[in-house]
């Protein structure tokens, strides 16, 4: 369980969201940090460590909103598919609402040399993962969903066009409505797995 923030370490993870928005990663540094909040970089070291500690709250910061979710989804009422319909769409809306948790979420071959970020990456990748997993077994179990393709393959298939989809349109700059082409993305991945 991850600890409540103050709100200076609330300020703390918004801007350094900015200027990851702004600047890309290679962008989040104490220096640039503490010029945009307008106070003292040993202000920004009394909570956080280093840019590190920082990426490892925003990290934790969106596990738990995407834990949230993801259980959310579990138990909204309707078939699997209202389920997964669920988990898309919110995690469509919560990455056009903060297009910078892209950038660090999907941002782990940056990380391969800090074990602390790459870690907390896949316990976000495994944990939502379950999360669908289960959904699908559950449908396929009430033949709501095909079942001539393991859960944890069509799991793989939901969770990796949710990937690619969002990392295509980070890559174009964000030129296209997210939650629109999402739905619509939603629609085809219900071809897919339904029975």
């Amino acid at each position: 369980m991850t600890e409540e923030l103050s709100d200076r370490q609330k300020q703390i993870i918004d801007v350094s969201l900015e200027l990851i928005a702004e600047n890309g990663i290679q962008g989040l540094t104490i220096k640039n940090l503490a010029k945009k909040i307008g106070f003292s970089e040993s202000a920004i070291y009394r909570h956080y460590e280093n840019k590190i500690q920082i990426l490892v709250a925003i990290l934790n910061y969106f596990k738990k909103n995407t834990e949230n979710l993801f259980n959310s989804g579990l138990n909204v009422e309707g078939d699997a598919l209202s389920k997964i319909n669920h988990i898309l769409y919110n995690q469509f809306r919560i990455f056009s609402a903060s297009p910078s948790f892209v950038a660090v979420i999907f941002s782990e071959e940056l990380f391969r040399n800090e074990a602390i970020l790459v870690e907390k990456v896949r316990e976000i990748m495994n944990n939502n993962f379950s999360a669908i997993n289960s959904i699908i077994s559950t449908g396929q179990l009430n033949g709501e969903l095909r079942n001539d393709i393991e859960a944890a393959h069509l799991s793989v298939v939901v969770m990796g066009t949710l990937r690619l989809f969002v990392k295509q349109w980070q890559m174009s700059n964000y030129a296209f409505d997210l939650v629109q082409k999402g739905d619509e993305l939603s629609n085809s991945i219900k071809l897919l797995i339904i029975k």
